[in-house]
Parts: structure tokens; C-alpha cells; sequence
């Protein structure tokens, strides 16, 4: 299996061979060399993923996944047990892109250096890593005591990690998220050696207001200040603020259980997104979320009364320099979904209101 891997790269210039001995006869011209196997792809053929269609209700949380997706924004849902936090989630590849051929052969190689075989093919869906919140810092990161392999976090390159319960993860794997997020590698530095690993990926983070789960529904918390505190304190303000976009979700109605209409297949959301990746490519990134302050400068056309809404926020306290660059990335992906040619002020509200819930967080309110 690993010969037909390096066949991809390497071509007719593998030689395979199971044993020391059958690699002597080969040498030797005793025995003809054993014919490599290839490996068929990339290809999505096969491939299926949860979709879209399944999720009744939370209007707010679909076109939130669909920004996110289409930017490339990190995006972080609150809400109660049963809210479709995690539905939500798993079905956020089914709406992204295929890989190209470049990426599919990064994410192959970085999954064989794992120990994980490619079988007979390869595919260019993205992948999506969903580590428990037990999981180590060594099994997130990327490490170990007999020799360095990446972690969930390299895993999930070029594609989604999604971070359920992020609340439970322990402290020190959720502040290790804050350099590969800013740089899209991880460094690895251990006593027995050093390496860096890929680390560009998509992160969706799910977690309950509070400790007990019930801390949107007003009334119902049972947890004590000191409690929620505790809760909130594991997730850093600087962990919060690479956050693009954070909404709080409600448990759907009863009408959208038993018998609303339908949303759209992830395979119609899906074809808004990859125009709107495509828009990102003629500006020179993988997507909006990468683009620099220059060239979000040039890119994002503001409309006066955009500009206006952005300065009010950033006097009165409420916006960050850095805080702004994101809500201007945002809104420049909400106005490629709609078709604008510039950014209007409907757009930063929109990109403004789905920070709410991360504001609340920071805030240490949490309910």
C-alpha cells in the first residue's frame, strides 16, 4: 500500500518489495521486480456525507454555515443539548468544495505518516476530524514517545475540525489551537526531535451556554456563578476572537420537527460556495478568510453607510481594530453570496450580529 502512495509522486520509479530477501533477488535480476499497485483518484465517487437537507428549522444557523463555509470563517455554536449543534456540524463538508490534486495528495500524505493507508483510492472531499474532549494534547497536536505523527489538528488539514463540547477540552490542547490557527502549521518540538505539520483547517467549535446545558432557556440553569466561571474560563478571549462567527442556537420548534418544509440539500448550498471560492482565487487566496488587510482594502469595497456602522462600533468600544478586519471579511463573504459588488450596511449588521454569542462569552456572561 505504501508503494502505490509513493506511485502518485514518484510514478514507474517505485520499486516495491515485501521483504529484505525479495529486495536481494531483485537487485540481483534473480526476480522481476513485483508490479506496484495504483491508487485510483482523487475522486469524491463514492463519498457519502450527512447533508443539509436533514435539518429542520434554524434558518440563522444554515446561512451561518453556509457563510462559514463559503469564507472559509471559523465559526463557534452555543446552545443547549438537543439545539443540532452537532447535526449542524457534521454536515458542514458536504457543502465545502472538492480538493484539488495538490491537496489531496497533502492530505494523503499527511494521513500515511499517521498510519493510515489509503487503500485502493484517495479522495478529494475534505476530511473531518472530531476528537473527543478526552483526547490528549499529544493526540491533537501531534507528538508521541516513540516518534513524531501528526495529531487530529494535521488531520484535518484542508479540511474541518470539529471541536464538539469544546467547553470539556482541556486547557492547554484548546490554547494550542491559537498558533496553527494564525500560521496553518503546527510545530511539534519534542525531546526526541522536531518537525511541523500542516495545519490548515477549518475549525467548528459546539458547546453548551454552561455547565448544566440549560443556560439559554431563561429560568432553567441550575448552575451556580462560580460554576458557569469555571466553564467560560477554559476558553481564552484570544482563542474567542479567532472566531469569526458565533451564534447561539435554540432547540427548533415542534411545527419544524413534525412536519416543516425542508431546507435546501447541501448539494444546492454547495454550488453557491464554490462561486464564491472561485471569487476568492482571483483575489489571490484559498478563501475571504485569508485575505490580508491590503487586500481586503482593495477587495472590500465599503458603501458610506457600511463605513459608518463600522466607526460607531469601533468609538463606542464594541469592535476591535483586529475585531473589524474579521467583520469586514465576513461582510465581504455575505455580499459574494448575494452578488454585490461592494459591502453595504445590511451586510456588516449581518456579519456584526453573528459575533453576538461570542460577545456574551467574553463578556463571561454565558446565559
Amino acid at each position: 500500500e505504501a508503494s502505490a502512495e509513493a506511485a502518485l509522486v514518484a510514478g514507474d520509479r517505485v520499486r516495491p518489495a515485501s521483504t529484505v530477501a525479495d529486495l536481494v533477488a531483485a537487485l540481483q535480476g534473480h526476480t522481476p521486480w513485483p508490479a506496484v499497485s495504483r491508487l485510483v483518484g482523487p475522486s469524491s465517487a463514492g463519498v457519502r456525507e450527512p447533508d443539509l437537507l436533514d435539518v429542520r428549522g434554524q434558518l440563522v444557523a444554515r446561512r451561518a454555515l453556509e457563510i462559514a463555509a463559503a469564507g472559509g470563517h471559523h465559526i463557534l455554536l452555543v446552545g443547549a443539548p438537543g439545539s443540532g449543534k452537532t447535526m449542524l456540524g457534521s454536515r458542514l463538508p458536504g457543502i465545502l468544495p472538492d480538493l484539488t490534486r495538490t491537496e489531496a495528495l497533502e492530505v494523503l500524505r499527511i494521513h500515511s505518516a499517521a498510519g493510515h493507508r489509503a487503500g485502493t483510492t484517495f479522495t478529494s472531499r475534505p476530511p473531518f476530524r472530531a476528537p473527543h474532549h478526552g483526547a490528549t494534547e499529544v493526540a491533537v497536536v501531534g507528538g508521541g514517545s516513540s516518534g513524531l505523527r501528526p495529531g487530529e489538528i494535521s488531520l484535518a488539514h484542508a479540511g474541518v475540525l470539529f471541536l464538539d463540547e469544546l467547553g470539556e477540552f482541556p486547557a492547554t490542547v484548546l490554547d494550542a489551537l491559537r498558533q496553527p490557527l494564525e500560521e496553518h502549521v503546527i510545530r511539534v518540538r519534542r525531546a526526541r526531535g522536531a518537525t511541523d505539520f500542516p495545519a490548515r483547517f477549518l475549525l467548528v467549535g459546539a458547546m453548551n451556554p454552561c455547565p448544566c446545558g440549560e443556560g439559554g432557556l431563561p429560568g432553567a440553569c441550575r448552575c451556580t456563578d462560580a460554576a458557569r466561571r469555571r466553564y467560560l474560563r477554559r476558553l481564552s478571549a484570544p482563542l474567542l476572537d479567532r472566531f469569526d462567527l458565533a451564534i447561539a442556537l435554540g432547540r427548533p420548534d415542534v411545527e419544524d420537527l413534525l412536519g416543516g418544509p425542508s431546507g435546501e440539500a447541501s448539494a444546492v448550498v454547495a454550488t453557491r460556495v464554490r462561486r464564491v471560492r472561485e471569487l476568492a482565487r482571483h483575489r489571490g487566496v484559498r478563501c475571504n478568510a485569508e485575505l490580508a488587510v491590503e487586500a481586503l482594502d482593495h477587495a472590500s469595497i465599503l458603501s458610506a453607510d457600511a463605513a459608518a456602522l463600522l466607526e460607531r462600533r469601533l468609538r463606542s468600544g464594541g469592535l476591535s481594530a483586529r475585531g473589524m478586519h474579521r467583520v469586514r471579511r465576513v461582510a465581504q463573504t455575505i455580499a459574494d453570496l448575494d452578488g454585490s459588488p461592494g459591502v453595504d450596511e445590511r451586510q456588516v449588521a449581518e456579519a456584526l450580529q453573528l459575533r453576538a454569542a461570542r460577545s456574551a462569552l467574553v463578556s463571561g456572561e454565558g446565559r
